[in-house]
């Protein structure tokens, strides 16, 4: 199942968004999750007393989690629907539709750095090996939810940087209460995946991380993740090693920069998991990052590729195969 939030594209700003699923692999129709319940209600008035999922409004995926469903619930409407009578007025043409993220305020954003080629590469930069704790230890940072984006929103380079880049990473959402979880199981707590941009401003960061504290300013002011989220269920038939044997790649202005794999994580998100919620507790929509892919920021490939970092006007495009493309338009700071 793939769901999202949605507004028409002719929709008032700040519009409600409205929860969807969608009805086809490619992600060109979608069910509106909320006309559906209530077409199956008046079909059977039992479903409302029989089911919480029925006997309230689907309105966001953050509300459905507030009530204690996990993501896999809302199968229930989709497959009662599609053995309903087609209700046309619950089906929506994605051409006419704006995404938005499909959590929109997780409650925290752990962000890991699970891909030994990334992790190589930057400490190559410092003449350096990657030291010996990153094998044994899932490493991870609280980045800033606040800043959340969807698909579309312009992102820019924060106060005093120079050095906007982008970072081609996998996001999972938590979408039941989970503590002490070990690997085995630690991916039962994820209710689905989605393409996550974890921006950096480089000079800043570079500067921050003389400290060696986690990186602040150099990450906080943006992170990108849509267009929808995927159920693990659409995925296991290319799971390997540690990840799933999906191409992940970016493009600048149409150019294709970066290209890797999903399966080539040192860490499965099982272990992340493992490591977040080890003596504390993970909430429904908590954002669980992958770090970044091998090739998958401008820091590993700009001296070969792209000559430079982002400036206004360029538009990034990441892609993992069966999760979408996550578009972003890269303008001028707001009243610099």
């Amino acid at each position: 199942m793939k769901i999202a939030h949605v507004r028409e594209r002719t929709a008032p700003a700040g519009a409600e968004w409205r929860l969807v699923a969608a009805l086809d692999p490619d992600g060109r129709r979608w069910l509106d999750l909320e006309e559906a319940r209530q077409g199956l209600v008046l079909e059977d008035p039992r479903r409302a007393h029989n089911s919480s999922l029925f006997r309230l409004p689907v309105t966001t995926l953050d509300a459905h989690l507030a009530q204690g469903l996990r993501i896999e619930a809302l199968t229930e409407i989709v497959e009662g629907h599609s053995r309903a009578t087609d209700d046309d007025e619950a089906h929506l043409d994605a051409n006419t539709l704006a995404f938005g993220p499909p959590i929109l305020e997780p409650p925290t954003f752990r962000d890991f750095y699970a891909f030994e080629q990334h992790v190589g590469t930057m400490w190559r930069r410092r003449e350096m090996t990657i030291p010996e704790a990153w094998y044994r230890i899932p490493i991870f940072y609280f980045s800033n939810v606040s800043e959340i984006r969807g698909p579309g929103e312009p992102v820019w380079a924060p106060r005093g940087s120079e050095e906007l880049d982008y970072e081609l990473e996998v996001a999972a959402v938590i979408d039941t209460p989970a503590r002490d979880l070990d690997a085995a199981r630690g991916e039962e707590a994820i209710g689905g995946y989605t393409i996550l941009n974890d921006w950096s401003a480089r000079d800043l960061q570079r500067e921050e991380t003389t400290v060696r504290l986690g990186p602040a300013k150099g990450k906080d002011f943006a992170s990108s993740i849509g267009p929808w989220l995927v159920t693990p269920d659409e995925l296991a038939d290319v799971r390997r090693d540690k990840g799933y044997e999906l191409a992940m790649t970016a493009l600048v202005n149409g150019q294709e920069l970066s290209r890797g794999t999903w399966s080539t994580a040192h860490f499965s998100f099982g272990e992340m998991v493992e490591r977040a919620s080890a003596d504390v507790r993970l909430r429904p929509g908590d954002l669980i990052g992958s770090g970044t892919v091998g090739t998958g920021c401008l820091l590993e490939v700009r001296d070969e590729l792209l000559k430079r970092y982002l400036e206004a006007g360029d538009t990034v495009t990441l892609a993992v195969e069966r999760l979408g493309e996550l578009t972003a338009p890269v303008v001028q700071r707001p009243n610099a």
